[in-house]
This record gives C-alpha cells, structure tokens and sequence, in this order.
C-alpha cells in the first residue's frame, strides 16, 4: 500500500464535499496536509468534510478550510484560490475532481446540459490548473492530478453520455500538454481514469473483477502520483478499471 507522508504540504480537490473527491481530500488530511475542501452548493456537506479532515490529521499544524465556488467561472475561480491560498499559502497539490455526468443519448441531452457536462470536467480542469500554476512554478514544486475516464485513452465513444467522454478525452489531452510544458519547472501532471466507482450514477450489470473501484482504489492511485518516488511520473494515466477492455462502449 502507498502511504507517503504529506506533512508541510498543502491541498486542493475541486468537488471535495461529497463522492469521489471528498475520500481522496480525506486521504491528503489523514497523511498530514492542509487541505482546502471545495464546493459550489454543497456548504453543509462540505462543512462536515472539513470537520472530518480535522479529525483524521495527525498533524497539530495543518489547516483546514472551506473555499465556494463554480470551476467553470473564471472569477470564481480566482476568488476560490485566493481564499485557499489565504489560509494555506501556495497550493501544493490541486486534484481537478469535478465533472458532471449524462447518461442520455445525445440526441436527447438539451443544450444546458451538454454545455455543462464539458463545461464542468474540461473547462474547470483547465481554469483551476492554469490558476494554480504560477504558485508551483515560483516554488518549483506541484502536483496535478486530473479525473479522467477509463476509455479516455482508447477515444471509445457511445451515443449514450458522449459529452462526458468527449470532455474526459480532452481532459487527457490536456493533462499531457501540461506534462510537456512544465517538465523542467518540477511540476507532474498525470490523470486518474475509473470506469465506475462505489458510488457512481449508473452501475453496468457485468462489471470487471465483480465490482466497481472503490474509494481506496482511487486513494491508491492518486497517492501513487503524490509519493516523493513517482517524480519521474508525468503526462501518465492510470486506468482504475479493472482490466476493462471492451471493443466498444
């Protein structure tokens, strides 16, 4: 099991209030960083996921805090690092979490939606890490880790959520850019891909292994990224998904 101790280092996760976010920001705390829990309209939610971190950190001197607001607006999203780095300073790890789902053929998802979908796992990927990353830069030092989608990698698309994949293909795309443009300023990017998880919206019957990832899955391969010996590792994906290889979705 990986396990790296992440005293003095500080936190991000966008959509750490509930799901998948919240247990890998829960993680960061119980290893000893200061975390930022995000949210845009959970605040209840997010107010118990910081009262847990606090719990779960061994270290008397990491911070917890509470930042609002929507990825996909830029303005926002400067507002939210800001409050982050107020009570944090630089952000040393930003994990880009958020991303809205569809499971509707595509013919059939209205404008909003489809607007949405991409708006909330691309383009709040993008935001949040070209925000973050004049701070990594000046100290020479960040992790980015982005949610990806286990297909991603193998441009597997259906008629059914394609906005989701299409987003989740860019997300990769983008995330390997970043790797190329920050690859002398010790700065790592690299991308997480589930197929499903524990609590994912809709759940295939015939799943690989008999289940879907779980929390500590994703934990494990996050983590993996974020330990002192993976600082080679950048641009890479790593498939949470079980061996999933189907010829088509």
């Amino acid at each position: 099991m990986i396990d790296p101790d992440l005293t003095g280092k500080s936190a991000l996760v966008t959509g750490s209030a509930r799901g998948v976010g919240k247990e890998l920001l829960l993680a960061m705390a119980k290893r000893g960083a200061s975390v930022a829990v995000h949210y845009h309209t959970s605040e209840e939610a997010a107010s118990d996921v910081a009262k847990r971190a606090r719990e779960a950190s061994g270290n008397d001197a990491a911070t917890v805090t509470v930042v609002q607001g929507d990825v996909t607006d830029s303005e926002a999203v400067e507002e939210l690092f800001d409050a982050a780095e107020d009570a944090l300073g630089t952000i040393d790890v930003l994990v880009n979490n958020v991303g809205d789902f569809a499971p509707t053929h595509w013919e059939d998802i209205d404008f909003e939606t489809w607007n949405r979908v991409w708006e909330t796992n691309f383009n709040g990927t993008y935001l949040c890490s070209k925000r973050v990353l004049p701070g990594m830069r000046a100290q020479e030092y960040g992790r980015i880790v982005n949610l990806g989608y286990a297909s991603s990698d193998r441009h597997l698309v259906a008629p059914t959520n394609f906005p989701y994949f299409a987003a989740k293909t860019g997300v990769l795309m983008f995330t390997r850019m970043l790797a190329a443009d920050t690859q002398e300023e010790g700065i790592t990017a690299n991308t997480i891909s589930p197929y499903v998880v524990e609590n994912s919206e809709v759940m295939p019957e015939d799943l690989p292994r008999g289940r879907p990832a779980s929390f500590e899955d994703m934990v494990q391969a996050m983590l993996f990224f974020l330990d002192e010996g993976s600082d080679y590792l950048s641009g890479q994906n790593v498939a949470v998904d079980g061996g999933w290889r189907p010829e088509r979705i």
